[in-house]
């Protein structure tokens, strides 16, 4: 059979597989990365997860953390409206992928003839901490504003969350508010993902608080108005920046700027 041919079939059967899954159904799932090398090894190419339930095959390169190809993955996201089979996986987006401490065999495919995509700046992409900000305008108002995290971590994610403490941040300096309120929050109720039970530790509610703190302090909000707290058994929340995705945004940090009473 020739290359062609091939790739059509590859691509029929993404897209039939595409067709069982709920457009609304947000999927997660424990799974060891795949790497494609699409681009013959020059930057980055196409990122692969199976599921093993269902022995479908995702596309989870869009996700802010990239997969590392020597420990398991946490997948979690939503079938994209917009298939565009540059990997040879159903592509997931909204999606967030959050690296485990499992330990998985290295496994490389070769492009066979998906393309993959070239690169794009994010949107989230913040800019250098030289260049000036847009600051808001008055009148100023009590704000939230929200991070969000991979599994168990309290690392900010790139292009994800240090944008949005910069956005946070900006906003802070401007309003001056009276009282910065930072709360860490943790996912502790546990859940079956992958026929294993996962839950997040309640002391890392605590550590993502505690870290967005001094990144505060370190960008020039005064100490004396940080007041920190945490809580354990997060519950989701319907914000713009969560993307959609439910169960992700149960791992976040908020931080409240109170103006007035």
């Amino acid at each position: 059979m020739s290359r062609p041919r091939v790739r059509t079939c590859v691509l029929v059967a993404a897209l039939a597989l595409a067709s069982t899954v709920a457009w609304s159904e947000e999927l997660r799932f424990i799974a060891c990365p795949v790497y494609r090398d699409t681009d013959a090894g020059r930057k980055s190419g196409c990122w692969l997860a199976d599921e093993g339930a269902s022995g479908r095959r995702f596309d989870v390169s869009l996700a802010p953390t990239k997969p590392d190809w020597n420990h398991e993955i946490l997948v979690e996201g939503t079938v994209a409206a917009v298939q565009d089979n540059a990997c040879g996986g159903i592509v997931l987006n909204p999606i967030r992928v959050s690296v485990l401490p499992g330990s998985c065999t290295r496994h490389m495919l070769p492009a066979e003839g998906f393309p993959g995509r070239k690169f794009v700046l994010p949107a989230r992409n913040i800019q250098p901490l030289a260049e000036p900000r847009v600051v808001p305008p008055p009148p100023y108002t009590n704000r939230t504003f929200y991070l969000f995290y991979d599994f168990d971590r309290s690392f900010l994610v790139y292009q994800l969350d240090d944008y949005l403490l910069d956005q946070a941040v900006t906003y802070l300096r401007a309003a001056q508010p009276r009282k910065v309120v930072v709360t860490g929050y943790a996912a502790t109720q546990a859940a079956e993902v992958s026929g294993r039970r996962i839950a997040e530790r309640p002391e890392i509610a605590r550590a993502r608080a505690g870290s967005i703190a001094e990144s505060l302090r370190r960008l020039g909000i005064p100490a004396d108005r940080i007041e920190v707290r945490w809580r354990a058994n997060a519950q989701p929340v319907d914000v713009p920046d969560a993307d959609g995705v439910r169960e992700a945004s149960r791992r976040r940090v908020e931080i409240e700027a109170r103006i007035a009473d």
